[in-house]
C-alpha cells in the first residue's frame, strides 16, 4: 500500500540506480532518505546529500533501511522477494517495479511521478524520451539494410539483453538476435552468425573483457569479428529502466549504423592491435 502521505512530503528508500536515476530526473532527490551505493555512482548529486547508504534489493537487510525511516521503499528488477518481504512484515510499505518493456518504463515513471506528486513532470520526461526514440528511428530508416544484432546481459551463462533492448535495437535499426531474456549458448549465436556483437553484462560498467569473450567462445570467425564490430556499453546504459536509456539507445546507434549516427564515444570496441591478433587464428 503507498502511503496516504505523497507528493513532496514522503520519505523515499531507493534500492536501485534506476528508481534513482528516474528519481533525479523527476526533481525529486529531496524525497530521499537513503539509496544504495550503485545510485551514488549512476546520481553523482546524491553523494553531496549525506544520505544512508544502504544494500540493493538482493540482499538489503531490514534493520539497515528502517534505521533510515522511510514511509516508502522503491524497488526495481531485479530484487530477492524474500529480502522485500521481510520488510513488509515490518509495515513500511514497498512498491516493487518489474518492468519489461519501454512502455512499462513509461508507465513506472508516470506512476513515480503521480505518487511524488508531479504527474507534469512525469509526463514531460516520458516525451522526451518518445521525441527522441523518434527522432532515432526516423534517422535508422535511411539506412540501406538492418544489421543482425546480438546483445547480451551476462556471460556465463550466456543470457540476451531485455525486452526493452530489443526494442531499442529495432528502433536504431538493427534486427535483435534471439529471445529477449533467455539464456543461450556458443555455439547457437555463432550459428546465426551476426554483423554485430553487444555486450553489456550487469555490474560490469564498461570492462567486458572482449577478446577474451571472443577467443574462449571461438568466435573469431564470425563475421562481426572480421568485420571489427564487436563492442561493450556501459551496463547502465542498457540494463537500467530508466530514461538514461536514451544513453544505450544513442550507443546502440552508433554501433548498428556508424554511417548514419557516427562513431560513439560511449561504447568500446576490440582495440586493432587484438582484433587482428584474433583473426589470424581463424581455422
Amino acid at each position: 500500500m503507498i502511503p496516504q502521505r505523497g507528493g513532496r512530503g514522503l520519505r523515499v528508500a531507493a534500492l536501485q540506480p534506476s528508481v534513482s536515476i528516474t528519481l533525479e530526473r523527476l526533481g525529486c532527490l529531496d524525497s530521499l532518505v537513503a539509496c544504495t551505493r550503485y545510485c551514488l555512482e549512476a546520481v553523482p548529486a546524491l553523494r553531496e546529500r549525506n544520505l544512508k547508504v544502504i544494500a540493493d534489493a538482493w540482499s538489503s537487510a531490514t534493520e539497515e533501511i528502517l534505521s533510515a525511516s522511510p514511509d516508502l521503499v522503491l524497488a526495481s528488477v531485479p530484487y530477492r522477494l524474500e529480502s522485500l518481504a521481510a520488510i513488509l512484515k515490518c509495515g513500511v510499505s514497498v512498491l516493487t517495479l518489474a518492468p519489461h518493456s519501454l512502455a512499462d518504463i513509461y508507465q513506472d515513471i508516470r506512476l513515480l511521478g503521480g505518487i511524488l506528486g508531479v504527474p507534469d513532470r512525469a509526463e514531460a520526461v516520458i516525451e522526451e524520451m518518445l521525441s527522441a526514440l523518434a527522432a532515432a528511428q526516423l534517422a535508422a530508416a535511411r539506412a540501406p539494410g538492418m544489421p543482425l544484432v546480438y546483445c547480451e546481459e551476462w556471460g556465463k551463462p550466456l543470457i540476451h539483453s531485455q525486452t526493452w533492448v530489443s526494442e531499442l535495437v529495432a528502433i536504431a535499426g538493427g534486427r535483435f538476435l534471439g529471445i529477449p531474456g533467455s539464456v543461450t549458448d556458443a555455439a547457437v549465436v555463432a550459428a546465426q552468425d551476426p554483423d554485430v556483437l553487444v555486450f553489456a553484462w550487469c555490474g560490469a560498467g564498461d570492462r567486458v573483457p572482449l577478446a577474451r569473450v571472443i577467443e574462449k567462445r571461438q568466435w573469431q570467425s564470425m563475421r562481426a569479428v572480421r568485420d571489427g564490430r564487436v563492442y561493450c556499453i556501459p551496463d547502465e546504459f542498457l540494463n537500467t529502466p530508466a530514461p538514461n536509456l536514451l544513453h544505450g539507445l544513442h550507443a546502440l546507434a552508433d554501433a548498428i549504423h556508424p554511417e548514419i549516427f557516427g562513431a560513439g564515444q560511449s561504447i568500446r570496441s576490440l582495440r586493432p592491435d587484438a582484433l587482428a591478433e584474433l583473426t589470424s587464428k581463424i581455422i
